[in-house]
């Protein structure tokens, strides 16, 4: 049951996102003076359409009517507002897309400004949703995102979901030594002799408390649950919880030096952290934003690089090379989801976490969708602009029949790459 809902949940929020994106383009085509036809939510077949007409004397808007079936392949001298039957997206249809058009309301029309404001509203549509998201998540509880992610600390709040409970001990380890449990809840960490104090919420605290404090003598203070039955015999085990007392013990550890293995000697659950903020929610999310856009970017380098390095290193005659190569490619194969894996795997699973998470990850797949679009492949709108942009270089318009040719052949590319994605997603789901 809950894989339904994640699909549906799915569609739901790639059709938002899509949608919005087309709207981007949508408003700053009619800022731009282009006329738009048809404004579409999910693709054709189309379910119904309503047209608007003329204005009456007296009145700027004119009204919303139905367009019965039978003339839906009539021509329309207004804006077509479309529901279709295929929830994966939506579109803005503009009069006169190629760039050598020159009758007045077209795309073709207006000048190089406009047109670049056209084609990149839809990108600064997805990452103004992704921020808008990102505000309410800041003040309502932020999932963390990153390393180091950006943050205002003298307005964040933190929270956790869930403790930070050891679940192995090393043997022969500091926390060995030092009496720790498997089960022990960590509190607190204080350096023996001094005045730091570290609350824990996370793994994390954990580890970088010890990192700056290698060989050093601590303090972690732990709860930890005890039996209150008297056994006779073994094995004995507590009927249940109301049996336990939870009480707390400080622990003294001497950690070990820097180039260890391990510091403490302890494998930890690590739960979910939330911040929060006030004043600064707006400047965090802004901050998030730019630094998602950035860490998408550096994803899609690395993703080209593994793959270009990772075929070039199977035409090699060493085994070792040619495994690098595997691997590489691997690393790329996982990195790399299409609509099948994000819908049919990601949502399922996100759906669990929580609402906080479900937005968390819709931001980041409208700024994923944002980053995506700047690429300079022909059939997006990066590679569209780029395309004029070259033109206009050479001081000339884009011819529309070698516009299409080059627009046909990068959607046959994307459509292929499609495949294999939506074939490698399929793998991974079973």
């Amino acid at each position: 049951m809950n894989i339904v809902i994640g699909i549906i949940v799915g569609l739901l929020v790639l059709t938002f996102l899509i949608t919005a994106h087309e709207f981007g383009h949508f408003l700053m085509a009619r800022h731009s003076g282009v006329k738009v036809k048809e404004f579409g939510i999910g693709f054709p077949p189309r379910a119904a359409a309503w047209v608007r007409s003329k204005p009456e004397k007296g009145k700027k808007k004119g009204k919303w009517r139905r367009i019965p079936r039978k003339d839906w392949d009539k021509e329309q001298n207004s804006l077509i507002f479309s529901l279709n039957y295929l929830p994966i997206g939506g579109f803005c249809a503009m009069d006169g897309e190629s760039d050598d058009e020159t009758r007045p309301g077209t795309f073709g029309s207006v000048n190089f400004w406009k047109k670049t404001k056209i084609l990149f509203g839809g990108v600064m549509m997805n990452w103004l949703v992704a921020f808008l998201i990102l505000t309410v998540l800041c003040w309502a509880g932020l999932p963390e995102m990153f390393d180091h992610q950006f943050t205002i600390k003298s307005d964040e709040h933190l929270s956790a979901d869930a403790e930070v409970i050891v679940n192995e001990v090393k043997e022969n380890s500091p926390a060995e030594r030092a009496g720790f449990n498997a089960g022990d809840k960590l509190l607190s960490a204080t350096i023996v002799n001094g005045e730091e104090t570290k609350t824990i919420l996370t793994s994390s605290d954990v580890v970088d408390f010890n990192d700056s404090h290698a060989e050093q003598t601590v303090i972690y203070t732990v709860q930890r649950k005890t039996c209150e039955i008297d056994c006779y015999q073994e094995p004995c085990e507590c009927p249940d919880e109301s049996y336990y007392s939870a009480t707390e013990k400080n622990l003294e550890v001497t950690l070990n030096p820097k180039d260890s293995e391990y510091l403490l000697g302890v494998t930890m659950s690590s739960p979910m952290v939330r911040r929060n903020y006030t004043w600064s929610a707006p400047i965090v999310a802004a901050g998030l934003t730019v630094q998602a856009t950035g860490e998408t970017f550096k994803g899609l380098g690395k993703l080209v690089v593994d793959l270009v390095t990772g075929a070039a290193r199977q035409i090699s005659s060493d085994e070792s090379v040619r495994e690098e190569g595997k691997e590489q490619l691997e690393d790329a194969s996982n990195s790399v989801s299409g609509i099948v894996g994000i819908i049919g795997n990601y949502f399922p699973n996100i759906l669990s976490a929580g609402l906080n998470y479900i937005l968390l990850f819709v931001a980041i797949i409208s700024i994923s969708l944002a980053c995506m679009n700047v690429l300079p492949i022909p059939a997006l709108d990066g590679g569209r602009w780029f395309m004029i942009f070259i033109a206009r270089l050479r001081h000339k318009k884009l011819s529309k029949e070698r516009e299409q040719a080059i627009l046909t052949k990068s959607v046959i590319f994307l459509l292929i790459l499609m495949v294999i994605i939506t074939i490698l997603d399929i793998i991974k789901l079973f």
